[in-house]
């Protein structure tokens, strides 16, 4: 008797599970399904922010070995060439271009201040406008008494700044520290001398510029050219018909002296 309870026990829970409902199965096996799935998503999530990361970190290091654009064009473009005559001051020229399409301001730093200046030390440029400015320098003598090679670099650097500005304005150094965080480091020259003794093609081209600086200074220094009335004290103004009335009375003066 006791085997045949526990056989027809067996077969009863046997029984029931063949009743199962197939609904139920194909509810688990969904769920199961779906569970994978949103695995499957979380992890495909967390892998497109890792690129994402990646990129960006790839992209940055990518900008910062990337040169920096420039705003200003410098003739020479890293270098200051100075004739080599010790116990002298000497000069030095470079050519700077604004070719942005905004006003620039621009200022020079030199780690010799006061063996050295520059003229100007400073300025506003308009889009596409140029100027050659000059540098001075006093080259001492060397310890030893011997000539240094040609083209031997000097410890002297001078550095070249720029600023971005709203249209024409007066130039004042005290913009560059009004503004530091949008003041750009545009190049650092280094000095050069140069062998007076010896003809090259840096020494020609020096001599070019330093010319070319000297003849737009006495520009500057000339007079406006006189096109129109002169303007003399609080609003007279000397035309011909005033200077013809003078004439006339001055000879109206003079004829009647005479006739007295």
């Amino acid at each position: 008797m006791a085997v045949d309870s526990e056989k027809s026990f067996s077969e009863e829970k046997v029984w029931s599970l063949c009743k199962m409902p197939f609904w139920q199965s194909n509810n688990a096996s969904s769920s199961s399904s779906s569970t994978s799935s949103s695995l499957q998503s979380v992890h495909q999530q967390s892998q497109s922010h890792q690129v994402l990361q990646s990129s960006n970190a790839v992209s940055f290091v990518t900008k910062s070995l990337l040169p920096t654009r420039r705003r200003l064009h410098l003739d020479p473009p890293n270098k200051l060439y100075f004739p080599y005559e010790p116990g002298k001051q000497v000069r030095s020229a470079i050519s700077i271009k604004n070719i942005s399409r905004s006003h620039l301001a621009f200022k020079f730093q030199t780690t010799a201040p006061k063996s050295c200046y520059m003229r100007p030390p400073g300025g506003i440029l308009a889009p596409g406008e140029s100027l050659i400015a000059t540098v001075f320098k006093f080259v001492e003598h060397p310890e030893n008494n011997e000539k240094p090679a040609v083209d031997q670099k000097s410890k002297v650097k001078f550095k070249i700044m720029s600023l971005k500005v709203k249209g024409e304005m007066d130039y004042v150094p005290e913009l560059f520290d009004e503004q530091k965080d949008q003041v750009a480091e545009e190049q650092i020259l280094r000095v050069v001398f140069l062998d007076t003794e010896r003809p090259s093609p840096p020494l020609e081209k020096l001599k070019r510029q330093l010319a070319e600086a000297e003849a737009a200074l006495e520009a500057r220094k000339k007079p406006p050219e006189d096109t129109g009335p002169r303007i003399v004290g609080e609003g007279l103004v000397i035309d011909e018909w005033k200077e013809r009335r003078e004439r006339y009375l001055a000879r109206q003066q003079v004829e009647g002296i005479d006739s007295v």
